[in-house]
């Protein structure tokens, strides 16, 4: 289907051009030509500023610029009437015979419904998730998952070929922590002496989860690992850990394309390789950490010994970065830098990574990195999501004590339902901390937006059974007989193609659940207000606003399944 704004432009750009040719306007350098729908409904369906840009080059008034682009407008079936307003706006009204016939374009459309081009032929790649598997899925963890999701339908929607993928952060410190805490339970399982490290060691894991893992790791080899160091362990407790995180983002509809290895990197000399091209470019050098350094610094740089620097300075970080401590081991940031190089290296057109809030400077580092290193650093595109609070009664709660586990995905999920759970974790912007709020998630009711949204696809679906029950056809419906209050719908409707094109462009996947919310609000009145099986309703005005409810139906399943959630039948 048509992108309305696109439509319009390509009309007041044709309009201009012919203006100059008659000289009603002067020749200038046409400028991208913005189409909105303006704040007020009584200014037009469509609005376009271009005359006011046009002011100055044009050296005409704005009025009389736009005056002249509205003169020349060409004829369009989509367009019903063009005004002019000071200071310069050009407003347009849709055709409503047209808007009517939108209704069988929907339906024509189906789940495809504003399938779009804007990348077709570009491959895209979204990571996200890409939690260590030293614990259960937090809620936190989770909204990024939502939002990365949820990303990846929307590009989809735009025509790219998209892969979903998680970083599989098993290798590093905390994994040999992983396989030690384990290992310290399984030895307690077997009844052998051991020390619990005190509450101030950080490096060991309390989940009661390790204690069940240890008990199944008994009845599987016994003592068998009784002499065994970490590496078992962690083994074994990874790939416990993952199958759990996977059946976790599971129940919220989340499938991931590739589980991309960290310990390939390491395997296939890939971190070493970037370490050392960068040292061929210039920009490694070897020093111990300044006296001046920050606790920070001074962490990744491993203590007093020499380490290995990146001179990130020298392309406009603020300052340089360790990328290898003292003690030889890698940082976080190494590693990252050679994993970025592989998948540029794998062909992607668009890189979009969904981080925490704790990962907003490391990626910049990464992004320096890749572009000392020869690589297209702006095809790094990186969507930061602040932290999670859930609340009860406007205070914040743990959500269980179930199993020593606190605020993971299964927890929320158990208290309400996966859609609930991915729309209050969407329906923020990314940038913004959200309280999740349980008593508003679990009510029945249209004050939760996820009850509201999901209950105008039940309604469409709940008049269609009606009039099948009562054998009422809406084939070959006269649309004319549609009202003004099904055009104030599929006006709205028509702008989700825009939405998702904005959503896409801009990596804001949020405008969806924003866009949805809205256009429940445009549809229930209408509803409450427009029978289609109604007695005194004549059977031909029945029929069109039958095909109406189908029509709409249509729209609601698509935004839907853009957020991933469900399009109930009844509730």
């Amino acid at each position: 289907m048509k992108l309305i704004p696109h439509e319009l432009g390509s009309l007041v750009e044709q309009s201009i051009q012919a203006a100059q040719a008659a000289g009603d306007l002067p020749a200038f350098e046409i400028p991208a030509i913005v189409v909105e729908t303006p704040r007020r409904p009584e200014q037009g369906d469509y609005a376009t500023a271009v005359a006011l840009q046009l002011a100055k080059p044009a050296r005409m008034n704005p009025f009389h610029i736009a005056t002249q682009i509205a003169n020349h407008i060409p004829q369009s079936e989509i367009v019903g009437a063009v005004e002019v307003a000071h200071p310069g706006y050009i407003n347009f009204r849709l055709n409503e015979d047209w808007l009517r016939q939108q209704v069988e374009a929907i339906l024509a459309e189906g789940d495809n419904l504003f399938q779009l081009s804007l990348g077709t032929g570009k491959r895209a790649q979204v990571e996200f998730v890409s939690a260590n598997p030293s614990g259960p899925i937090t809620i936190g963890r989770s909204r990024g998952g939502v939002i990365g999701d949820t990303m990846a339908r929307i590009l989809e929607a735009a025509g790219y070929d998209v892969e979903r993928e998680y970083y599989f952060n098993n290798a590093g410190r905390q994994m040999r922590n992983l396989g030690n805490s384990l290992r310290i339970r399984y030895l307690e399982a077997l009844g052998r002496p051991v020390e619990i490290p005190g509450e101030d060691d950080d490096t060991f894991y309390r989940g009661d989860y390790l204690i069940e893992f240890a008990q199944d790791l008994v009845r599987e080899q016994g003592d068998a690992l009784a002499e065994a160091d970490w590496q078992p362990f962690k083994e074994y407790a990874e790939k416990r850990m993952f199958e759990w995180i996977r059946s976790s983002l599971s129940r919220i509809r989340i499938h991931h394309d590739v589980f991309f290895n960290e310990n390939s990197l390491y395997d296939n000399g890939a971190v070493w390789d970037v370490l050392k091209a960068l040292d061929e470019r210039g920009y490694i050098y070897r020093a111990a950490v300044p006296e001046n350094a920050s606790p920070e610094e001074r962490e990744d740089a491993g203590g007093k010994g020499e380490a290995v620097w990146f001179r990130s300075t020298l392309l406009g970080d603020q300052k340089d970065r360790v990328l290898v401590k003292s003690s030889g081991e890698p940082t976080y940031t190494l590693p990252d830098i050679a994993y970025h190089v592989n998948k540029l290296e794998r062909g992607f057109d668009l890189l979009v990574n969904v981080l925490g809030a704790d990962h907003g400077a490391q990626y910049k580092v990464v992004q320096y990195a890749v572009s000392a290193l020869g690589y297209d650093a702006s095809k790094i595109n990186v969507i930061i999501n602040q932290m999670v609070r859930t609340v009860r009664d406007g205070k914040e709660v743990r959500m269980s004590t179930r199993r020593g586990i606190y605020d993971t995905l299964d927890d929320l999920i158990d208290q309400t339902s996966p859609d609930v759970v991915r729309y209050m974790l969407l329906n923020r912007s990314p940038n913004s901390h959200l309280d999740f709020d349980l008593d508003l998630a679990v009510k029945q009711s249209n004050e939760n937006p996820v009850y509201y949204i999901q209950n105008a696809h039940v309604r469409c679906a709940g008049i269609l059974r009606e009039a099948q029950a009562r054998g009422v056809s809406d084939e070959g419906a006269d649309l004319s007989l549609l009202g003004d209050a099904e055009l104030t719908f599929i006006r709205k409707a028509l702008q989700l193609g825009t939405e998702i094109e904005q959503a896409a462009i801009s990596l804001e996947p949020h405008r969806i659940a924003f866009y949805a919310l809205e256009l429940a609000r445009v549809f229930h009145p209408i509803y409450d207000n427009v029978r289609a099986l109604h007695g005194e309703v004549p059977l031909e005005t029945g029929k069109a606003r039958l095909r109406f409810y189908r029509a709409a139906k249509v729209v609601f399943r698509r935004v839907l399944d853009l957020m991933g959630m469900s399009a109930p039948e009844t509730m």
